[in-house]
């Protein structure tokens, strides 16, 4: 009413026609924010569609993707295939760093395996029904899978149970790439020292053959955090043997492979301290004594206890 009046009072007859286009610019107002709204909501819905369709096309690209992918340990075969070819005694640097890289990147899963319970009974003996009675009497069989072997090189993997050892041993004029998959590893490894250190039977050495002198390369836990090692015929720890802390599993690539045929079979051997033995005269070694071994060659333990397994994961394409 007041505003009204107010309004008649300040426009005179001529311009009363502004009252009426004030109005319809009020109407206009109104309808313009209205549909302002509905295109709101409208856009909004839109962009709900564009984004589904967007979410389901990056789906399908992506299970696509997934599908077409290769699997690493194909691709990993397929780089030692270009890398192991026989012609070098051991492969380039730039080779071994690229090995490593996919090496690492490997999985439990890439090569069909369940990471095990880090706490059971397996490599124990069970004494009463408590878990806490567990004795450390004896160690399960260890498990073998094998994925590929040529003549070139060979990819397999070990499953160690709790406690389980794979005694001290040699790889001779190999190179040997291992990945932890899962788990602990207590790795104890050596070289022999050049020129070849030997005290001969008759000196009393324990054991069938001669004590050769050896350095210590290593002695620490691995786990799949750790760089890989890389051990080659001369150097990286040579000899090593495997302890398991916990269950675990390791994927081995070896070139050339295991031969009898061609001298490159797997022997193995008992650690003694330096101090065991005397050097001959005029012998003498660099650096601390108890960086050093002697190692005396032995049967194939009789508690080596290995057992083949089936391998679950990805066909390897050759």
């Amino acid at each position: 009413g007041i505003e009204t009046h107010l309004t008649n009072m300040l426009i005179t007859p001529q311009d009363k026609n502004i009252r009426t286009i004030y109005r319809h610019t009020k109407t206009l107002k109104r309808k313009k924010k209205k549909k302002g709204k509905m295109l709101s909501r409208l856009f909004k819905a839109g962009e709900k569609v564009l984004l589904n369709l967007v979410n389901k096309k990056d789906l399908h690209m992506a299970s696509r993707n997934q599908e077409n992918s290769t699997p690493k340990v194909q691709e990993l075969y397929n780089l030692c295939k270009d890398i192991f070819t026989g012609k070098a005694p051991s492969p380039a640097s730039m080779a071994v760093q690229k090995l490593c890289s996919v090496l690492d990147s490997v999985s439990p899963a890439d090569v069909g395996l369940e990471e095990e319970a880090q706490d059971d009974d397996r490599g124990y003996g069970v004494s009463g029904v408590s878990r806490f009675n567990r004795v450390g009497r004896w160690a399960q069989p260890i498990t073998f899978l094998d994925i590929h072997e040529c003549d070139t090189f060979t990819m397999c993997i070990f499953c160690f149970p709790t406690s389980s050892v794979i005694p001290l041993h040699d790889h001779p004029e190999m190179t040997v790439f291992s990945k932890i998959l899962y788990g602990s590893l207590h790795v104890k490894a050596y070289d022999w020292v050049e020129p070849p250190c030997i005290i001969s039977q008759d000196k009393g050495v324990p054991g069938s053959l001669p004590a050769r002198l050896a350095k210590l390369a290593g002695d620490k836990v691995i786990t799949p955090q750790s760089e890989i090692p890389v051990l080659y015929p001369k150097t990286g720890g040579n000899l090593h043997c495997f302890t398991a802390l916990t269950p675990c599993a390791v994927l081995d690539i070896l070139t050339p492979p295991y031969n009898e045929s061609v001298g490159r079979s797997c022997s193995y051997y008992m650690d003694y301290p330096f101090s065991t033995f005397a050097l001959e005269k005029g012998m003498k070694v660099e650096g601390k004594e108890d960086e050093y071994a002697w190692l005396v060659q032995i049967d194939t333990p009789d508690d080596l206890h290995m057992r083949p397994g089936s391998y679950t994961g990805p066909t390897i394409r050759v």
